[in-house]
């Protein structure tokens, strides 16, 4: 790779990093290029250079997001020797509090695209959202799907999204009314086990 296209690689990878951070925080109506082109200190010609529409560019924020997500449990559960289903699904929850803590976008987007019926709601359900939840919840052989009764499923994922992001999407909250920074490496490990203890005892 030349030096010209690792440049316009790093520009390309910190526009996509504000969009996440910008799409998250502000939704997709009220999020504008000129703000993303601001919080990834280029210009906003270079977004469109990039990305032909917005849409485009909420898309490839959003494989970004789930990308990681996807990667990071796949080689920490891949790294767990227990032949226990308890125990991986227990390390399964106990892993994605911890993604979702350095990851606040993720419940952020969730919940900002999850409360609308419309094609990037659907896009997100079909392209990121369906086929993890096949393979670790639907799955007889999934990370919860021999723990768990089947009807349970949609309880369990949805207490997990939420339980497992919330403290971290609104930390300033939590600082200001228990006085715990969520964001410390003690708290989080310590959500993290809460959790998984509380939904596989």
């Amino acid at each position: 790779m030349t030096k010209r296209s690792e440049q316009r690689e790093a520009t390309r990878q910190r526009i996509v990093d504000a969009a996440a951070e910008t799409f998250c925080e502000l939704g997709f109506r009220a999020a504008s290029t000129r703000e993303i082109a601001k919080r990834a200190e280029t210009n906003q010609g270079l977004i469109t250079y990039h990305f032909r529409s917005k849409q485009e560019l909420w898309r490839a924020a959003a494989d970004q997001i789930f990308e990681e997500l996807r990667t990071t449990l796949a080689a920490r559960l891949a790294a767990l020797d227990s032949p226990d289903p308890r125990d991986r699904a227990r390390e399964g929850i106990r892993e994605y509090v911890r993604f979702a803590a350095g990851h606040p976008e993720l419940f952020r987007l969730m919940v900002e695209e999850g409360k609308r019926d419309d094609d990037r709601m659907q896009w997100l359900v079909a392209t990121h959202l369906e086929p993890l939840y096949e393979q670790a919840f639907r799955n007889p052989s999934g990370l919860f799907g021999s723990v768990f009764d089947r009807s349970m499923l949609p309880h369990l994922y949805y207490t997990l999204a939420g339980a497992g992001s919330v403290i971290f999407a609104v930390a300033p909250e939590c600082r200001s009314l228990t006085g715990l920074d969520p964001a410390t490496e003690h708290a989080i490990e310590q959500h993290a086990d809460f959790l998984a203890r509380l939904l596989v005892p």
